[in-house]
Formats: C-alpha cells, sequence, structure tokens
C-alpha cells in the first residue's frame, strides 16, 4: 500500500496575517472565472447588491450579509456550477449629493450643473476604493476586475434605453398630482423612501364660527399652518355631537373663508374634538378626500419648503416657524381653546430624516397599479428563502395607491431622455443605444414631428435611483450588449440581499424587468436579516454602539469574521454583531488548526481495511456531508456552520480522535488497524475542510494546500457520504457511554490516563478495543 505523505503543519496556532498572501495567489491564479456552460442549468447567477458608498466606517451587519452571499457563491462552484458572481458599486442619487455638498462645501442649487456633477464623480472614488479594499480582504470571490458602476455610461445607457422602450409600450405618462416632496432634498421622493417615526406635535383644537349657529365648532389639528388650505371639515356620521352642524359653511379662522362641514366615516371619533380639517395636503389621507370631493386645491407650501403667498402674513416663513407663529396668533386671538403636546407618527424621508410635504406637482408615472395582480403571481413563484420574507413582498405590493413617481429634480442621477418642441411642447425621445444628457445636449432631432419647428428644450429632471438599480438582472446579464449571454444566464439564479430593502430594490426590480422581459427576473430571493448591537438595538453613530468593521478583520481575521456571521442567527433573522462573539469564532478556527495539525502528522493511506469505529465515524461523517450540502441547496449558511461546530467540537475531536489516537500510534495496534486510523483520520479532516471552504475560504485553503497538494480547495467539489449499515443507537451510545466515564473519572478526581473499571454495552461490544485503549479500562 502506497501512503501519501505531503507535509505536516508545524505552526501552533492559524494566523489570520496568511490571508493577505492567500488573496494573492487566488487572484493570480484567477480561480473564480466565470465562464458560461452552454447548459444552462450549470450556470448559477447571482444578482449582488452592489453597495452604496455612504460613509466610513461600513456597517458590520452590511458586510456580514456580503460575506454571506460569499458563502452561497463558493458553495455553488463546489457543486460543479459556473458562477457569475458580479461586483458593483451604486453611486447614483441624492446619498452622493449630499456628500459632495459636504466634502466641497458647495451647494447643489447655486452650483453650475456641470461643475457640480463632477465634483460628485469623483467625490466616492476614496469610499468606494476603501469598500472594496474590505470586501477583498473579507474574501469575496466576485469578479472585482470588471466591477461595474450604476454611475457609468453604459448603466446609464440601460436605464435610458428602457425608459424608451416602455415609453413605446405606454407604460410611461406625465401628470400633476400630489406627491411626497422632501423640502431639504429637494426632490420628489417614492412611499418606498418614506420612513415613519413617533415624533412630538401640538394638537391645536380651534373653534370655527358657523353660519346660523351661535355655538362655535370646535376642530383640532395638528397642521394648524395649512388653515389657509382648509377645504372642508369632515365629521363622523354617527358623531351626535356633531349632527347640527352637518351642511352647514364653517368660516375659518384668520382667513375667514367658508367651506362646507360633511360627514365622512375615516373620522375617529376618539381623536381630538372629532372634527377634522381637510387641506391640500396634510397627509394622504387629505388627498383621498380631496380626489373624493373633488375639492379645488390651495398651494400653501412651495418646493423650498416656504409659506406661499395664499398663507398671508406667514409668506416665506419655514413651515415649522410658521406654525409655531400661527398657534401663538390663535391664542391671542382666542381661537385655540386647547394646545397639547402628543406624539404623533410623522412621515420623514429616509434620506435626511425630515418630514415629507406633500406638494402637487408634474412628474413622469410609471404604470404598476394595473400590474398588480401579475406582480403578486409572479412573487408566489419566486422561491424565498426564508419563505417568510415573501410576505414584506406582497404588503406592499397591496398597498400601492398610485403609480410610481420616477422623475426627480435633482443632478447626479441618469437623466431623462427627452427634448421638447418650444413651439408646440410636444415631447421627443431619442432611438435608444446611447447616453444621452438633454440638459446639456443638443437635441439629436432636426426638426420637430408635429409642428416642423426646429428648436428643442431638453428635459432637466432625471430618474429615481431605483430606476437604475432595478435594470441590475438585465446589467449583469448583458442584456442589450450580448444576447447569448443573456440567454445563458437569465433570469438570475438567485438576487441576494436585506429586508430592509424588498419594498424597493426588490419590487422595482420585479416590476421593471417583468415590464420589460414579461418574466420575473430571478429564481430565487435570499433576504437578509438586519445586523444590531450587543443588546439588539438597531447600530447608529449617534447612539455610540457603532462597531467598525474594519479593525475587527485585522484583529480576528476574515475567517473568524466569517464564521460568526454563519452561526449566528437562522437565515433571514435579525443578529447582533459583537467583539466577544467574534473573538469566540476564532476559538472554533483554533480548535480546527490543532485537529489539522495532529493529522498532519500522520501519512495517508489510499485505502484501508476499516475497523467499527472507522466505519461509525465515516458514517458520521456522511450524516454531516448530506446536513451541509441540503443547506448549502438552501442558502443556509446557519444550518451548516451549526452543524460542522457540532461535529468537530463533540463528536470527532471529543470522541473518534480520543478513540482513535493510541491505534493511530501504533499502541497495540496492528499496521492494518493503525493505517486504517490514518485513513479515516484525513478521510474526515478533507470531508470537514471541503465544507468548511465556503465559509471560511483562507484557513481551509492553507492546510488543503498544505497537506493534499498545491491545487486550490476552491476548485474541488463537495465529498460524497460513504454508506455504511450502522445502528442508529451507537452513535448516541458512545457518546453517552464516554460521557458517563469522563465523569466518573472525574468525581473520583482521576486523571484521564488512569485506569477505570468498567463493563462495555453489548451494543458497543465492537468497539470494544478502542474504547478499551481510550479510557484504559481493566477488565
Amino acid at each position: 500500500m502506497q501512503n501519501q505523505f505531503l507535509a505536516k503543519i508545524e505552526a501552533t496556532v492559524w494566523d489570520p496575517k496568511l490571508e493577505e498572501e492567500i488573496m494573492r495567489l487566488w487572484e493570480s491564479e484567477k480561480i473564480y472565472e466565470f465562464k458560461p456552460k452552454k447548459n444552462k442549468n450549470r450556470n448559477f447567477s447571482i444578482d449582488n447588491p452592489p453597495p452604496y458608498p455612504s460613509g466610513k466606517p461600513w456597517h458590520p451587519g452590511a458586510l456580514t450579509q456580503y460575506a454571506m452571499i460569499d458563502v452561497i457563491a463558493r458553495a455553488a462552484r463546489m457543486r460543479g456550477l459556473s458562477v457569475l458572481y458580479p461586483i458593483g458599486i451604486d453611486r447614483n442619487g441624492l446619498p452622493v449629493e449630499i456628500y459632495a455638498e459636504r466634502k466641497y462645501r458647495v451647494q447643489m442649487r447655486k452650483t453650475p450643473r456641470e461643475e457640480f456633477i463632477n465634483l460628485c464623480k469623483y467625490a466616492l472614488d476614496d469610499l468606494e476604493a476603501y469598500m472594496l479594499n474590505l470586501m477583498k480582504a473579507l474574501g469575496i470571490s466576485g469578479d472585482f476586475q470588471n466591477k461595474y458602476r450604476t454611475d457609468s455610461e453604459e448603466f446609464r445607457k440601460l436605464t435610458q434605453w428602457s425608459f424608451i422602450e416602455l415609453w413605446k409600450k405606454g407604460l410611461i405618462y406625465m401628470a400633476n398630482r400630489p406627491n411626497n416632496y422632501c423640502v431639504d432634498c429637494n426632490t420628489t421622493i417614492a412611499d418606498a423612501e418614506i420612513e415613519y417615526e413617533e415624533l412630538p406635535t401640538y394638537l391645536v383644537t380651534n373653534r370655527f364660527k358657523v353660519r346660523g349657529i351661535k355655538q362655535d365648532l370646535l376642530v383640532a389639528t395638528t397642521r394648524p399652518e395649512l388653515l389657509a388650505a382648509c377645504q372642508m371639515i369632515i365629521v363622523h356620521p354617527g358623531d351626535p355631537r356633531y349632527k347640527k352642524y352637518v351642511g352647514k359653511t364653517a368660516i375659518i379662522p384668520i382667513y375667514n373663508g367658508e367651506v362646507p362641514i360633511r360627514t365622512h366615516r375615516s373620522v375617529d371619533m376618539k381623536f381630538g374634538s372629532g372634527a377634522v380639517m381637510v387641506c391640500s395636503y396634510g397627509d394622504y389621507h387629505d388627498v383621498m378626500l380631496f380626489r373624493e370631493f373633488r375639492l379645488k386645491e390651495v398651494v400653501a407650501i412651495d418646493l423650498d419648503g416656504k409659506m406661499t403667498e395664499v398663507t398671508g402674513k406667514y409668506v416665506g416663513m419655514a413651515v415649522r416657524d410658521a406654525r409655531s407663529q400661527i398657534i401663538q396668533d390663535l391664542q391671542e386671538a382666542g381661537v385655540a381653546v386647547r394646545v397639547d403636546q402628543i406624539q404623533h407618527r410623522t412621515p420623514l424621508c429616509e434620506r435626511s430624516r425630515t418630514p415629507i410635504e406633500i406638494i402637487p406637482m408634474e412628474e413622469f408615472y410609471l404604470k404598476q397599479l394595473e400590474f398588480r395582480p401579475m406582480l403578486k403571481s409572479l412573487a408566489r413563484k419566486i422561491e424565498f428563502h426564508p419563505d417568510m420574507h415573501r410576505q414584506i413582498l406582497m404588503n406592499w405590493i397591496n398597498s400601492l395607491t398610485t403609480d410610481y413617481p420616477i422623475s426627480r429634480r435633482r443632478y447626479y442621477a441618469t437623466e431623462i431622455p427627452i427634448w421638447y418642441c418650444t413651439k408646440c411642447s410636444t415631447p421627443h425621445l431619442p432611438k435608444p443605444g446611447k447616453y444621452y444628457r438633454p440638459w446639456r445636449d443638443p437635441a439629436p432631432f432636426k426638426r420637430c414631428k408635429k409642428c416642423g419647428n426646429t428648436k428643442f428644450a431638453g428635459e432637466t429632471r432625471t430618474f429615481d435611483t431605483w430606476i437604475d438599480s432595478s435594470l441590475s438582472p438585465l446589467f449583469i446579464t448583458r442584456f442589450i450588449k450580448d444576447r447569448r449571454f443573456h440567454q445563458l444566464t437569465y433570469p438570475v439564479t438567485l438576487r441576494t440581499q436585506g429586508k430592509d430593502i424588498v419594498r424597493t430594490w426588490l419590487y422595482y426590480t420585479l416590476l421593471r424587468c417583468y415590464l420589460l422581459t414579461g418574466r420575473a427576473p430571478f429564481k430565487h430571493a435570499w433576504i437578509g436579516g438586519l445586523g444590531l448591537d450587543a443588546e439588539g438595538r438597531a447600530m447608529r453613530k449617534s447612539l455610540g454602539n457603532f462597531l467598525d468593521p474594519e479593525p475587527l478583520l485585522e484583529r480576528y481575521g476574515a475567517d473568524a469574521f466569517r464564521f460568526w456571521g454563519a452561526g449566528e442567527a437562522g437565515l433571514g433573522f435579525d443578529f447582533r454583531v459583537s467583539e466577544d462573539r467574534i473573538a469566540g469564532a476564532g476559538k472554533f478556527l483554533t480548535k480546527l488548526w490543532n485537529t489539522a495539525r495532529f493529522i498532519s502528522s500522520f501519512p495517508q493511506p489510499g485505502s484501508a481495511k476499516l475497523t467499527p469505529t472507522d466505519r461509525w465515524m465515516l458514517s458520521e461523517l456522511g450524516k454531516l456531508i448530506t446536513g451541509c450540502v441540503r443547506s448549502y441547496e438552501q442558502f443556509d449558511s446557519f444550518g451548516v456552520a451549526t452543524r460542522l461546530r457540532e461535529f468537530l467540537w463533540n463528536v470527532f475531536a471529543s470522541h473518534y480522535i480520543e478513540m482513535a489516537k493510541g491505534r493511530a500510534y501504533g499502541d497495540s495496534a496492528s499496521t492494518e488497524e493503525q493505517e486504517a486510523a490514518w485513513y479515516t483520520l484525513h478521510e474526515v479532516l478533507r470531508g470537514m475542510l471541503l465544507l468548511l471552504a465556503p465559509i471560511t475560504p483562507y484557513l481551509t485553503e492553507q492546510v488543503w494546500r498544505k497537506i493534499y497538494g498545491a491545487k486550490s480547495i476552491h476548485l474541488e467539489m463537495f465529498p460524497k457520504p460513504m454508506k455504511f449499515a450502522i445502528n442508529q443507537k451507537v452513535s448516541q451510545s458512545i457518546l453517552e457511554f464516554n460521557t458517563q466515564l469522563w465523569k466518573v473519572k472525574r468525581d473520583k478526581g482521576l486523571a484521564l490516563k488512569d485506569p477505570v473499571d468498567a463493563k462495555i454495552p453489548d451494543l458497543l461490544k465492537p468497539y470494544e478495543k478502542d474504547l478499551v485503549r481510550m479510557h484504559h479500562i481493566q477488565s
């Protein structure tokens, strides 16, 4: 028999500093290069979320998600699939503009557009480099060489192509409607970009004079600054307090305008006075009522967040200032009978944290309401991991009440490709295939198709940033660039992302790709939980609970961080980021390293005549392989990590190695028995390394190349389980027998090598020789 003996591991501990050297080796060998296979089913494409370089340090929860996505990619390769794993950077939209304003101390509206765009173009370069370096250090095996940017001309060309295609299909239109508006960001924002928070405000109860009735009507409002825009008062039809007022006319305090008093079942009789102002616009309940009663809207707040001329003496004041002043005026006039401070559910812009206003303006809209049934049907066909997060998407689709406003009044985003005839205002769209800048470039038309005019004005608005990023599945599969490549990789196998952007990135991707291709853009959706602090709170710099991941990687290494991330929480659940827990994951790596170091001291037989103990151990390994591969197929790294941790600590190292150690050293064992122990030790180590490789790529690579050959472990396949006819009760009996004898020795103050009296159970008789040697049992 030929015994192979490559090299013994000499180092007593795993050194995370080796990770950088191994990373450079991977880069030089190009082991992660994607080569599409002709059989489409053997290609595995990942729509990986392009991170937004919003600042330093990077959120450790986000970095953990990228590590777990990489586990999926590596596992797919080890299942024999060719993996398309693109790396992108999302650089469009409002956050980059805000960052550029702060970095260069400029204001977008006061800076020439082209100059400001150039500032934005390079503002994020340092942050992008920082994020890419962190991803590489973490062991991300994506395609860095061909990384893409959402602000590149190539990506924006695709975005404009999609707009032109959807315009041709009649799915885009312009309309003047009430829109969510952030006065700090100076732009329309979508419903999905709004967060709600309970904030303190004032509930003001005012006296309204009523024509024909001596008794005043008490009307409560949290928006007294919108009195000038009040067009109706409503009460609940079942509220007996106000029956005599219904059908009468109320006089608006300060402004003396007259408005009708009507009934509506949406009124909460227990809130405030039970009588409510209907203004344009305090909230979307007002919007609904204006449409229902066909009221004439009055614009009281302008696009700068200032009060308009219709508000009289408050014109030019900021909303908050106007609110304070009008409350004071109402109190001094004896109109405000109560001013109560309350907690009010307030809609905020997710970027600026500024309360949004609802302001009527003309915007471009993408039709979505009519497609809700189809989108829900597609959502039910996509396989979610975990399935519970499908409901986030379903709830969002069910909540939609308007079409998607896609235009924004910003600079650093993809421009809307339209020119208007200066004479008849007819919109003209160019031929797709180029990147257009209508605000700067001359129109690519000679004359108006309607009136023959030769002069055009370019559109100045841009797209919402989700209009770009929602096309990521089409971009990474080269939809308009390489049709053959697209056919081999689309629909994408897997969309990976956090649960916090299901209603934005996932939904808009589903909507847009369906409208453009007629089918769902991906087959599976992996939805990760959110990273919280050690106490379960959201991590924020303002709270002082934010952990910088860079020092953690330097201190403990990427593999410890990755193994912690894999084993910290079940698939899709929120997880807590704790340095102590990450350090604890390093103990597993130390145990694995020491185990590999011990096994590396023995030769590797090509085959062996196994003992019952060896067959038992290889049977347990087979169960481990089956369970781990199944978890990998379900994109569940938690199931893999927990199984491997349990197997190494509580089965292989504690029991089998102790049972086979004497035999491996030749203690009262034949050569045949000794080689069987060597063979089994190496088979189990090989199996564990292969199963662990996607999670801890660096350590497994180092051990594999040291002991088992120069070829990378990441080019190997997952092992196949060996099958042995082992009584299902044997494993538990072995573990219980060993544990009981250790306890007996401990209770008697004996060392593990001291002899002990014990009887081997009948079920364990086949393993008697190893058990006697292990425990020094006296017959």
